[in-house]
């Protein structure tokens, strides 16, 4: 059972600052968005040999999405006239789209892009909790995709909070937003292969799991943390949370599941599924798991890719699935639609995406709307 995070009277001391003492909290992906914010592709390296069907792919998404709220797209000129082309001959409204003459490593806008915090009440306000970004602590271009969050935060005006370990004398800390996800009442989800390792990819070497736990509390409104073990085979992150579990309302997770004991699956998602058995939310009750399907291992160029359908992402309008030509794509759409069924569940083509090691949700990042 996980305990109450750290409260200590030096950590209060040292957040009376913070966005949680000023009312912030980061919000469930279900709640209204203003937008949503997506990198347009462009680096071939992303999908290599298998680049030309993105551009569609991601056209489809935003067709999606735009009927319920804005999209705002990062693209540099010469990009923006490719996406503009591209969006035209999908149909999607240009109206309902907004670029950003920015320049990034790669699309994943997931992990790059802000962590947009909300505060309610009377002066309801949207703010930044900033975060660091070092390409999962594996590749060495990122330094456009890090500076995405000040950008954002100049053209809306937004405050932009650093959030930092205080316990090591004001360290920026690094965090990907596929590394958690919450249900919006002070409850969130997350991995210790991804975020407590040290020796393959560490984000924050030194940090350990208190260190991290005050941070979620002081710049996320943070209460509880619910710590998984391992992620899925072919996961590039070493361990995203948001291809293994994920909240679809207040109370309930939606938690990946393969049937088959001799896949590489098998037994880190049974291991996550005891664990959370013994849970508790916020307010002290039990998480309820529902159980989601894998689909059959997909592979390309002998390489174990990442298909989840866990990977996916709560717009205004619709629920996106990716879906990946597998018997258990309707399995997963029914099992969704009838946990979210205030909105319409929409699988989106996901065998040519996931070859880049990531899908929907990686791709997107809402910015919620400033009031419900």
């Amino acid at each position: 059972m996980p305990e109450k995070l750290p409260d200590t009277s030096k950590a209060r001391k040292g957040a009376r600052d913070s966005p949680a003492a000023l009312g912030y909290r980061l919000p469930a992906e279900w709640e209204p968005h203003e937008a949503t914010w997506l990198g347009w592709p462009h680096n071939n390296t992303d999908w290599p040999g298998k680049f030309a069907p993105i551009p569609w792919v991601y056209a489809e998404i935003v067709r999606r999405v735009a009927p319920g709220e804005t999209v705002r797209i990062l693209a540099t000129r010469n990009v923006e006239k490719q996406a503009r082309h591209v969006l035209a001959r999908a149909s999607v409204d240009p109206s309902r789209v907004k670029f950003f003459d920015w320049p990034t490593d790669r699309g994943w806008t997931r992990d790059f892009g802000p962590c947009f915090i909300r505060r309610e009440g009377r002066h309801p306000k949207v703010a930044i909790a900033r975060f660091r970004f070092n390409a999962w602590a594996k590749y060495p271009d990122w330094q456009e995709d890090d500076a995405v969050p000040e950008r954002v935060a100049k053209a809306l005006k937004l405050r932009l909070f650093r959030a930092r370990a205080s316990s090591t004398a004001g360290r920026d800390v690094c965090l990907e937003g596929g590394s958690i996800d919450v249900n919006g009442r002070g409850t969130l989800v997350t991995t210790e292969e991804c975020l407590l390792d040290q020796t393959t990819q560490a984000r924050n070497p030194g940090l350990g799991r208190q260190d991290l736990e005050r941070v979620f509390r002081g710049y996320l409104g943070v209460t509880h943390a619910l710590w998984l073990g391992r992620g899925i085979a072919g996961d590039d992150t070493h361990g995203h949370v948001d291809d293994v579990c994920r909240f679809v309302g207040p109370r309930t997770v939606v938690l990946c599941r393969e049937d088959n004991p001799s896949d590489a699956n098998y037994r880190p998602l049974e291991e996550n599924r005891e664990r959370l058995a013994d849970m508790r939310l916020e307010d002290g009750s039990r998480v309820e798991v529902v159980p989601l399907p894998m689909p059959a291992p997909l592979y390309f160029d002998g390489q174990r890719l990442p298909a989840s359908y866990a990977n996916f992402y709560i717009a205004n309008a619709a629920v996106l699935v990716p879906t990946f030509n597998d018997p258990k794509d309707r399995i997963a759409l029914g099992t969704l639609g009838e946990l979210i069924p205030d909105r319409p569940v929409v699988g989106i083509h996901a065998v040519d995406l996931v070859w880049g090691l990531g899908t929907l949700h990686c791709l997107t990042l809402q910015q919620p709307a400033v009031e419900r």
